[in-house]
């Protein structure tokens, strides 16, 4: 299908009469992204469902679309109005009690990195990583509980874990002569990649067990 059989099949099917060809070419391009009814529409003129379209959800308004669950369930889930909850996905913000927290996550099925992502605690705890890997990872183990409730024995493993990666890292590129900018370049790698690196190793300890 061409971007005018899909405008025109929006249009007539959907109701949509402000499709064009060029505002699905610009949909394909990744320069404007289709809102909830065009979404809708255009995963039914396609034939598959709108999460097929997403790929990769990264926002809540995407998560929700992914697991095919309507806003008015989820604002139902969270004790919301929808009102406030379409305004929560339209900034982007959420600012939910922890009670609110864990029911989104259960309507949404969200993991937790998931979770962390789209309650907007990600920078907060990219913060305290790099923190705890830079210094005494010890005195971190308390704060990355309250952002990333993970078990403690595990989130203490992987702390130490990563704060010796990173100093063997720092220490590994001196010694091969890399000297202070080559040191600082590849520890800026690292502290850069330490929120996938963290839950890379989370992962890990959860598959390997006690």
């Amino acid at each position: 299908m061409g971007p005018e059989h899909v405008a025109h099949g929006m249009r007539t099917s959907y109701g949509l009469p402000y499709v064009t060809p060029d505002l699905v070419v610009a949909w394909e391009r990744g320069v404007a992204a289709p809102g909830n009814p065009e979404l809708t529409a255009l995963a039914g003129v396609l034939w598959c469902s709108p999460g097929e379209l997403l790929g990769r959800p990264r926002t809540l308004r995407e998560h929700r679309i992914a697991r095919g669950v309507a806003p008015e369930d989820v604002a139902r889930a969270v004790g919301m109005d929808l009102r406030g909850y379409l305004r929560t996905e339209e900034s982007d913000e959420w600012r939910g009690t922890e009670r609110q927290s864990a029911a989104l996550a259960r309507v949404l099925r969200l993991d937790l990195p998931d979770f962390v992502a789209v309650t907007g605690r990600e920078a907060r705890l990219a913060e305290l990583l790099r923190s705890a890997v830079t210094t005494r990872w010890q005195a971190y183990v308390r704060p990355v509980l309250k952002v990333a409730p993970v078990d403690r024995e595990v989130l203490e493993a992987v702390l130490q874990a990563l704060h010796q990666d990173y100093q063997g890292h720092m220490a590994a590129t001196l010694s091969w002569g890399g000297g202070s900018s080559g040191a600082s370049a590849s520890g800026r790698d690292f502290l850069d990649r330490i929120v996938e690196n963290f839950w890379t190793a989370v992962e890990d300890r959860d598959t390997q067990g006690p």
